[in-house]
């Protein structure tokens, strides 16, 4: 910051800067980046522009030496100047932008005075940093859960369940792809030896498997009324899953029923004939009849059934009997476990619900078939000893060229046959062999880790080029959380992946690929925070037709809209606007939208104003409310947040929790209990800000359901924005926030710019993000067209040697704390040393 005295007398708490220079603080909203970095003079009708007499009416009051509101005093900040202290000006940007300065109830410029100011100090930020782009620094990055379990699939085509296998990832910006989170820990590495084992013998299969159990259950809160996706057409509810079977030979499956307090079977006024039935891969393999007189200590399981190895779909559901209306003394509830200790009266339509599969085996063990998985591993066979090592040598070097996701080193192919060999040479067989290959590729850090070769003449604090081939894998992990496919690999391997029109070709080649909906189950749901919706559970007895199903075709339709929106390049901004949805049956029915059938989701017209585009979407809504009810404050942070990129500041300690609805004495709406709980001075001044979004949605409940009505009392969604704009009800919210677009469409950009790069983005980063913005309003702001920007930025084509790092011409030295072991016992156990992850292990 300037500290200098400004050159124009002023006041106490105001700010002036020499009016020679004030023609350097306007330029027009549709300056891209490049005519920033290349404008060297102001224009002329920026003389007409008095940043300083707007600054000293409308904001030196609250941020002078003696009131510091906010922490931010401009008195001898320097306006002609503003890229000395850019941290702070990027913060001031961010709220002009978002329109929520000067705050409520005080005197406001007119919106083009505020934009004038807002593009004057961008356009001396934006200037120099075009004059020296920031590439920033990506420590090393490991896979995290999603990316590990892709990079699986794509090598074997094998679906594992990560979740299983490694411990959780931490969460940095709101995503789980950041690289300064993404640490290592001897308990973690360990855990990638044990998955390394685990998927071997399930690719390869494993002959001498011995016989375990491995249990499937279903949550309470999960209905069983409609088929399962995955189940056999004209059943309902049970449970559908992939599972791997290790070898040929024979399996049993056991059930449990859902019981009351006393032990008997739920359902039993409908059990009466039910059969419950076991399929693999849609093909019925028993039938399990179901009786009413079952007990919870009843051992009930099939005969042994012959199956072959590999990955199958098991399904166990209940041959559905019926269907149409229900004639019952109480409405059937969505949670059909709602209550399973007075279900079994007389009059109530209750049928019996599975709690959980369990398959025993394999015995009598026949060997191992073959399966598309085994296919991915032997690329050839050989058909006689001699022939083992050269072929031993192909299915490994395959299999490093596609896990490590660059061409095969000498090196890297001989080590992962070494344990091959040693195997071998333990008395083991050849495909037992090419598994302890295939467990030490998978252990490697070169599969664990993303690496980044830095170049010899690369120079500590200077950004160099990525290589083509880490590009690659930059560019498949940010579009499909997943490696590079061979067409991408053989682009990096000529060398031409850095040509932009091969860049560009390639990012809408992949975005139009069906592995690009991970952007809307990863980056979507994370930006969204739709994550948190698996633990919401709204009071059950207050609402009855909620259940996990719901919870999960909510989440669905979200997914399904951003994933159009990204797949068919649409205008950004349809994640507002979008006068069309996704549902299934359950969903359509909670939002009364009609003749919809079955768990299909299909593209429906909203005829509904208040139902267009995310805020009225169920999942936001629902994610928003606490378990009995709306949470305007939480409503209302969330689009300041998420929409609007510019979050309120955290509450003052010790501030009073709101009455609830069971402690007050008279009926009140959750608006009238949160009109008295702003009465606290400590919360009016953030309340003024955020109240009044969250109201503007009070006519949905906590399930996102339209009412009329909170608590008796009709429902207030009157207010007004930050920025004096009228709000009564979500259109005007809607409109609210489209009014600073550009607000929205920065932090919509920052935040797919931060999970591309895998980095938290900084102040510096900032120019960039609105040059990326700028070239996409001027190309209809098309999803594609923000993808591109990041692709080409400077922070992803390029990195940064830390300052402190020693450059070798190899690779980064953490690449150097971590390598493989020898064997353990006659088992290959790959052993990773590293150091102990700041905090401890995980």
């Amino acid at each position: 910051m300037n500290r200098s005295k400004p050159a124009i007398p002023t006041k106490k708490g105001q700010i002036a800067a020499p009016r020679a220079a004030l023609s350097a603080l306007l330029v027009g909203a549709n300056l891209t980046f490049a005519a920033m970095a290349a404008a060297q003079t102001p224009v002329k009708a920026a003389r007409q522009f008095d940043a300083s007499a707007l600054v000293n009416r409308y904001c030196a009051d609250c941020h002078g030496d003696e009131m510091h509101r906010g922490g931010l005093s401009l008195e001898s900040f320097d306006l002609v100047h503003p890229e000395k202290n850019a941290e702070e000006t990027e913060k001031i940007v961010r709220k002009l932008r978002a329109g929520m300065m000067p705050p409520p109830g005080k005197e406001r410029p007119s919106g083009a005075e505020l934009d004038a100011l807002a593009a004057s100090l961008e356009t001396n930020l934006d200037r120099v940093a075009a004059a020296h782009p920031y590439a920033g620094f990506t420590p090393l990055h490991r896979l995290n859960r999603v990316e590990y379990a892709n990079s699986v699939k794509a090598l074997l085509d094998l679906d594992v369940d990560a979740s299983d296998l490694l411990p959780p990832d931490d969460l940095s910006h709101g995503f789980n792809n950041m690289a300064d989170v993404l640490t290592v820990s001897p308990a973690l590495l360990e855990a990638y030896i044990s998955a390394a084992g685990k998927i071997g013998r399930e690719a390869i299969g494993d002959a001498k498997a011995a016989p375990v159990m491995a249990t499937y259950m279903i949550p309470r809160v999960i209905s069983q009324t409609r088929r399962v996706d995955g189940a056999p057409f004209g059943t309902r509810g049970g449970v559908a899953f992939e599972h791997v079977f290790p070898a040929d030979g024979e399996y049993a499956f056991k059930v449990a029923f859902y019981t009351h307090q006393q032990g008997y079977l739920f359902g039993q006024n409908e059990a009466k004939g039910s059969q419950l039935e076991i399929a693999i891969d849609g093909e019925r393999v028993a039938v399990i009849d179901v009786s009413p007189k079952f007990k919870d200590t009843d051992d009930v399981r099939t005969p042994p059934i012959v199956i072959k190895a590999g990955p199958q779909i098991v399904s166990a559901a209940f041959i559905k009997r019926f269907d149409g209306p229900v004639q019952d003394e109480v409405q059937p509830y969505e949670q059909s476990l709602l209550d399973v200790n007075v279900a079994n009266l007389p009059g109530l339509t209750t049928l019996p619900h599975l709690r959980g599969l369990t398959i025993i085996g394999p015995d009598h063990v026949t060997g191992v078939s073959e399966t598309p998985i085994r296919d991915n591993v032997f690329i050839v066979y050989p058909a006689r000893p001699a022939d083992e090592a050269s072929a031993a040598r192909a299915i490994v070097s395959n299999l490093v060229r596609r896990a490590y996701r660059k061409p095969a080193a000498a090196v890297d192919v001989d080590e992962a046959l070494r344990y091959y060999r040693l195997r071998r040479a333990a008395g083991a067989g050849f495909e037992e062999g090419i598994r302890a290959a295939l467990e030490s590729v998978l252990a490697n850090p070169q599969f664990i880790f993303r690496f980044e070769r830095v170049p010899a003449q690369a120079q500590p604090g200077r950004g160099y080029p990525v290589g083509d081939i880490e590009l690659a894998s930059r560019l498949s992990y940010f579009l499909w959380s997943a490696p590079p496919d061979e067409e991408l690999l053989r682009v990096a391997a000529a060398g031409k992946l850095r040509e932009r029109p091969v860049l560009e070709r390639e990012v809408k080649r992949m975005l139009a690929d069906p592995h690009s909906e991970t952007l809307s189950t990863n980056f979507a749901v994370q930006w969204l925070n739709l994550k948190n919706l698996d633990e919401v559970l709204p009071e059950p007895y207050k609402f009855p037709n909620f259940d996990k199903n719901l919870a999960q075709s909510m989440q669905r339709e979200t997914e399904l809209l951003f994933n159009d929106v990204a797949r068919n390049d649409h205008d950004v901004l349809d994640l507002l606007t979008a006068n069309y949805t996704f549902v299934d049956e359950r969903l359509a029915k909670h939002y009364g939208i009609p003749n919809v059938l079955g768990e299909r989701f299909r593209r429906v017209a909203i005829t509904d104003e208040n139902r267009r585009g995310l805020l009225g979407q169920a999942s936001i809504l629902t994610l928003t409310s606490t378990a009995n009810r709306t949470a305007p404050v939480t409503r209302g942070k969330w689009v300041m947040q998420v929409l609007l990129g510019s979050p309120p500041p955290a509450p003052p300690p010790n501030v009073p929790a709101l009455v609830e609805a069971a402690d007050d004495a008279s009926p009140r709406s959750v608006r009238q209990r949160m009109e008295a709980h702003r009465q606290n001075p400590a919360c009016a001044s953030c309340h003024r800000v955020i109240d009044p979004i969250g109201f503007s949605l009070e006519n949905f409940d906590p399930t996102g359901a339209w009412r009329n009505t909170d608590n008796g009392i009709k429902i207030d969604a009157s207010g007004k924005l930050f920025d004096g704009t009228p709000l009564n009800g979500p259109v005007d919210l809607r409109n609210g926030v489209l009014k600073h677009r550009e607000a929205f469409l920065r932090a919509f950009a920052e935040n797919l710019y931060a999970y591309g790069l895998g980095r938290i983005p900084d102040y510096r980063d900032l120019p960039q993000i609105r040059a990326i913005v700028a070239r996409a309003e001027q190309n209809g702001d098309r999803f594609s067209q923000y993808v591109v920007g990041i692709v080409e930025s400077p922070a992803f084509l390029e990195r940064t040697v830390p300052a402190t790092a020693p450059v070798n011409g190899k690779s980064q030295p953490s690449a150097h704390a971590l390598k493989a072991s020898a064997l353990r016992d006659t088992r290959v156990n790959t052993t990773l040393h590293v150091k102990p992850a700041a905090g401890g292990s995980r």
